[in-house]
C-alpha cells in the first residue's frame, strides 16, 4: 500500500509540473521541407534545437510564440551568395533574412582563402566602398573570423578554383604544370579538411576561364575524397550552352564527384531554344546516376562587370593588364568590333543583352561616376557624346574597376521552366544589403531583396507553378541535401532551429531594378540557431550565426 501511495504522488507530481522549453512557437501551420503536406503543431525549442513537434498546450518556455494563421517553415538557402564582403560590413544580412535566408554560401569561382600576400595585396587595391583589413590566409580561417566576429546568419563556402589558380599559377592565360595542379590539389585537400563544400568554378570569367577541363576535374577528384561537390557557372550559358553542359557533366563523371549549375539559364534570345534540351540531357545524366542539380536566381537580367563585354584574354596577366591594353588605340578599335560579334570562343555578354540600353550600369568605386548608377550605357554614352562601346571601355579605364551591370538577357518561359524542375534550388548571386550607410553608394541588383520572397509570392501563390510546400523544399532541404548538410533544411527533432515563419498570403517582392533597396514583406520572425533573429517584423541584432562545415571537416 506503501509504494502504491507513492507511486501516486509521484505521478501527480509529473502531472503537475509543466515541461519547459526555452521558446515554443504556437498553433503555426508546419512545412518541415520535405515537400509533403503541412500540418498543425506546436514546436519546442532548447538551445540551438528542435526538442519537441507536437501538442504543447501543457509546456511552457521563456519564449512563447504564437504562429496562428502563419507557415512555420525550415530556414532558407542562399546558393549562391556574394555576402563574404558584404557580412564584413554589416553582420545582420538584413536583405536575405528578412525573406528568410538563413545561410549563405560563398564561392562562385573565386572565395576568401588560400590566399598568399600577392594576392591579400590586390584585395586591398581592390575594395571599393567596404574597406576593411585582410588578416586571414586560408578560407577556413576567413570563416572562423567572421563567425567570431558575429553574424545573424550562418555561412558556409567552396573554394574558388579561379582563387586556387591565382594562388599557384598567377593570372597568366597557361595550362598548369603537373606540379602546379599537384599544389592546388593540396590546396582543395586543406580547405575540405577546414570546412569547404566543395570546389565551384566560374569558368566565363579570367582567371578560370584559362583553366582547361583536365584541371578542373583533377581538381574535384580530391574533393570527392573528401565527400565534396563541384558547382559550376559554366563556360558558357549562350553559344556553346550545350557544349558546357557536356563538360560539367564529363567533370562529375570523371571526378566521381555530384555537380551543380550556378544560375541556370539560357542567354541572349538566339539561345533561349536551347533550355529544352538542356533539361532533357540533365534528365538523362540524372536517370544513368549522375548527380546533378542546378540553382537559379528568379530575374530576366544578370548582373557582373562590365568586363564581359569583351574576350577573356583582354585579361591574360590580370586586371591590370586589361586596364593598360583599354588604353591602347589598336586594341580600342579591336575591341569595339569585339564586343559587337558573336563569338563561339567567348561568352560576350554585351551582344546577348542585344543592345546597350539593355546595360544597367548598377556601381562605381570612384564618386566622380557614382552619378551614373541607374543609367543605361546607352544613356550614358549619349551623355557623353560617344559610342556605347567607347563609353564601355571609358569606363572601366576611369574607375578602374570591372564596373558592375546587369545584362537583360533571359525569358520569362524558360525562367518558370526552370522553376519548376525538381532538382533546382535558388540563389541570389547577390550580396546581403540593408538600404543605409555604404550600401547606398551603389545600386544592387533586385535579386539581393527579392530573390526568394519571389519564388514564395510570385511564383508559387500567384502563377500558381508549384504548391507552397514544394517551394519550401525546394528553398531548403533540397539545397541541404545537396550539400549533404547535418541537421539541417528540415523542421525536425534533433535539428537545428533555423525556423522561417511567414503569412503565405502576404509574402511579396518590392525590388526593382529601378529602385531596388527595398525590404521583402510577409515574414515575421526568423529564427536561427535557435536565436530569434527576426521578431514580428523587426530585426532584434542577435547574430548567432555559424560556419557550417562540409563534409570534409576534420576539425583541423
Amino acid at each position: 500500500m506503501k509504494h502504491i501511495l507513492l507511486l501516486f504522488l509521484g505521478i501527480s507530481a509529473l502531472s503537475c509540473s509543466k515541461t519547459k522549453y526555452d521558446t515554443i512557437i504556437r498553433n503555426g501551420t508546419i512545412y518541415d521541407g520535405n515537400g509533403g503536406k503541412p500540418y498543425a503543431a506546436d514546436i519546442g525549442i532548447n538551445g540551438d534545437t528542435i526538442a519537441y513537434i507536437g501538442d504543447l498546450k501543457n509546456a511552457e518556455a521563456n519564449n512563447e510564440q504564437d504562429a496562428k494563421g502563419n507557415a512555420v517553415a525550415p530556414g532558407f538557402i542562399n546558393m549562391l551568395s556574394w555576402a563574404d564582403e558584404s557580412l564584413i560590413q554589416d553582420g545582420r544580412s538584413q536583405s536575405d533574412i528578412r525573406q528568410g535566408v538563413t545561410l549563405e554560401v560563398f564561392g562562385e569561382g573565386s572565395s576568401m582563402g588560400p590566399i598568399n600576400a600577392k594576392m591579400k595585396n590586390a584585395m586591398l587595391l581592390g575594395q571599393g566602398d567596404i574597406r576593411y583589413p585582410v588578416t586571414w590566409n586560408t578560407l577556413g580561417e576567413y570563416l572562423q573570423l567572421m563567425e567570431k566576429r558575429g553574424t545573424s546568419c550562418n555561412i558556409a563556402s567552396f573554394v574558388g578554383a579561379g582563387t586556387l589558380r591565382t594562388y599557384v599559377v598567377g593570372e597568366d592565360n597557361r595550362a598548369a604544370t603537373q606540379a602546379e595542379l599537384d599544389s592546388m590539389q593540396r590546396l582543395v585537400k586543406q580547405a575540405m579538411e577546414e570546412g569547404a563544400m566543395g570546389v565551384g568554378s566560374s569558368l566565363i570569367y579570367p582567371p578560370d576561364f584559362f583553366a582547361n577541363t583536365q584541371e578542373l576535374i583533377a581538381l574535384c577528384k580530391e574533393a570527392s575524397k573528401h565527400g565534396g561537390m563541384y558547382i559550376s557557372h559554366m563556360r558558357s550559358e549562350g553559344n556553346k550552352l550545350d557544349q558546357a553542359v557536356e563538360e560539367l557533366l564529363t567533370i562529375a563523371r570523371e571526378a566521381n564527384i555530384p555537380a551543380e549549375i550556378y544560375h541556370l539559364k539560357a542567354a541572349g534570345k538566339d539561345n533561349w531554344h536551347k533550355m529544352d534540351r538542356v533539361i532533357r540531357r540533365i534528365g538523362k545524366a540524372r536517370a544513368q546516376g549522375l548527380h546533378i542539380s542546378a540553382d537559379m536566381y528568379t530575374y530576366l537580367a544578370g548582373a557582373t562587370g562590365l568586363t564581359a563585354a569583351f574576350p577573356p584574354t583582354l585579361q591574360d596577366g590580370g586586371f591590370g593588364k586589361l586596364w593598360q591594353r583599354l588604353q591602347d588605340p589598336a586594341i580600342r578599335s579591336e575591341m569595339k568590333k569585339a564586343m559587337n560579334s558573336n563569338p563561339a570562343e567567348w561568352e560576350n555578354l554585351y551582344y546577348a543583352a542585344g543592345s546597350p540600353e539593355k546595360v544597367l550600369l548598377l556601381g562605381f568605386a570612384k564618386d566622380s561616376l557614382k552619378k551614373y548608377i541607374g543609367k543605361t550605357l546607352a544613356e550614358v554614352a549619349r551623355i557623353r557624346g560617344k559610342s556605347p562601346e567607347e563609353t564601355a571601355m571609358d569606363l572601366i579605364v576611369q574607375d578602374s574597376t570591372r564596373v558592375g551591370v546587369a545584362f537583360f538577357m533571359m525569358n520569362e518561359d524558360n525562367v518558370k521552366k526552370q522553376l519548376a524542375l525538381p532538382w533546382v534550388s535558388f540563389g541570389s548571386d547577390a550580396a546581403s544589403y540593408s538600404p543605409e550607410g555604404v550600401f547606398l553608394k551603389s545600386q544592387p541588383h533586385p535579386r539581393a531583396y527579392g530573390n526568394f520572397i519571389r519564388v514564395l509570392g510570385h511564383y508559387s501563390r500567384d502563377e500558381n507553378l508549384f504548391p507552397l510546400e514544394t517551394a519550401i523544399y525546394k528553398l531548403a532541404k533540397l539545397p541541404a541535401t545537396n550539400l549533404k548538410l547535418r541537421k539541417r533544411g528540415e523542421i525536425k527533432v534533433g535539428h537545428y532551429a533555423d525556423i522561417v515563419i511567414f503569412d503565405p498570403a502576404q509574402v511579396r517582392d518590392h525590388a526593382t531594378y529601378d529602385k531596388p533597396q527595398q525590404f521583402a514583406t510577409g515574414v515575421s520572425d526568423v529564427y536561427i540557431n535557435g536565436v530569434a533573429v527576426l521578431k514580428n517584423g523587426e530585426h532584434t541584432n542577435a547574430k548567432p550565426g555559424r560556419f557550417v562545415k562540409g563534409p570534409g571537416y576534420t576539425g583541423k
